[in-house]
């Protein structure tokens, strides 16, 4: 249930309050297993949601799986096993709804980041049975994180991203038949990395303040959302040579992409997420910090260019990190993350309450 914890709300003169906020919970207290990280959430139902991560010894150990949990107004059912890959550790699920009703989950398998393939499954009444796992082919991964884009006419926005051994760079994958097919647009790459044309050869040029590639250097993990009418914008993790989050924009649905450009706000190498809220503005969860994955912030803006910090769900010591966040049907905003690779903490935030 729902329990009482203090939020640090910082102000747009810079001074900061608490509030009480009566609505943050652990998804658990207790599992079978030891860790547990990368969660995701979705409403299945008016004030009903699924969340969803991987749990397992530790992080890449083949006992990996991807487990679940249910909400409605009793609270949070026990977690239970939504998929798992033999002798292989499972990575990053990914929750959403398509235009057609359909509730997927997507996640990745396979020894490491560098290695991995993606699976899937559907859920056709609201997450309560799924169809088989499949198998995508090689080179499609889904969303690789976060929640896609579904637009308006149903066609799938897909921000995913490869993690090479020594570079990063992030790429679109777009469905327009509920995630029957796919197509591939990129790569997306920081600005100072060059940029191709379709059809161009991509040529890097020198990462500021390295001598060469020898260390990773680069962009993943984008998150997706609609900025105005007609532009396309993703928000994306990025290395600790760049350090801050980074963004890309699309005017044509998400075939072609600017190159990344940093935002004001920091990024220590470390997941985000962010949602389109449906009055027009941003909301972005991230660790406000050069290095290290606390504090755990949500930052708003109205353009995708300014951003107030505003608050703060975790300030203590630890790891708070890999963020999901969404707008519920009554205009809430439901956020779950990691809490210290033991928990996954789930916190509501009213929309009321977002300056």
């Amino acid at each position: 249930m729902f329990s009482e914890k203090l939020l640090v709300i910082t102000l747009a003169s810079g001074a900061a309050l608490l509030s009480a906020a009566p609505q943050a919970e652990f998804v658990f207290e207790q599992a079978p297993f030891p860790s547990c990280h990368a969660s995701t959430i979705v409403e299945t139902q008016p004030g009903e949601f699924l969340a969803a991560w991987f749990g397992g010894s530790e992080e890449g150990a083949n006992d990996v799986a991807i487990w679940g949990a249910r909400r409605d107004r009793n609270g949070w059912s026990e977690p239970f096993e939504m998929a798992r890959e033999e002798n292989t550790p499972s990575w990053n699920p990914v929750l959403f709804t398509a235009a057609d009703g359909t509730i997927w989950l997507y996640y990745k398998f396979g020894p490491s980041p560098q290695q991995w393939t993606a699976g899937r499954r559907a859920s056709r009444d609201q997450g309560r049975t799924w169809l088989p796992v499949e198998h995508l082919p090689a080179g499609i991964y889904g969303p690789i994180k976060n929640k896609p884009l579904v637009l308006k006419g149903g066609a799938i926005v897909s921000g995913t991203s490869v993690e090479s051994y020594r570079s990063w760079s992030c790429w679109a994958e777009i469905s327009r038949d509920n995630g029957k097919t796919w197509t591939r647009h990129g790569p997306i790459m920081p600005e100072e990395a060059g940029q191709a044309k379709p059809g161009e050869p991509v040529r890097l040029a020198a990462v500021p303040g390295s001598e060469n590639w020898h260390r990773t250097h680069g962009i993943i993990q984008p998150a997706v959302v609609q900025l105005g009418q007609k532009r396309i914008r993703m928000f994306v993790r990025a290395t600790q040579s760049i350090g801050r989050i980074c963004y890309s924009d699309s005017l044509d649905g998400g075939l072609s992409w600017t190159p990344a450009k940093p935002t004001v706000l920091p990024n220590p190498n470390s997941g985000i997420d962010a949602v389109g809220l449906r009055d027009g503005r941003i909301v972005i969860v991230y660790n406000h910090t050069p290095r290290g994955r606390s504090p755990l912030n949500l930052a708003v803006s109205r353009d995708g260019e300014r951003w107030n910090s505003f608050l703060a769900l975790e300030t203590e010591p630890g790891e708070f990190s890999y963020p999901a966040i969404i707008q519920a049907r009554d205009g809430d905003l439901h956020v779950t993350y990691t809490w210290n690779r033991k928990k996954i903490e789930h916190v509501v935030v009213p929309l009321k309450d977002i300056p």
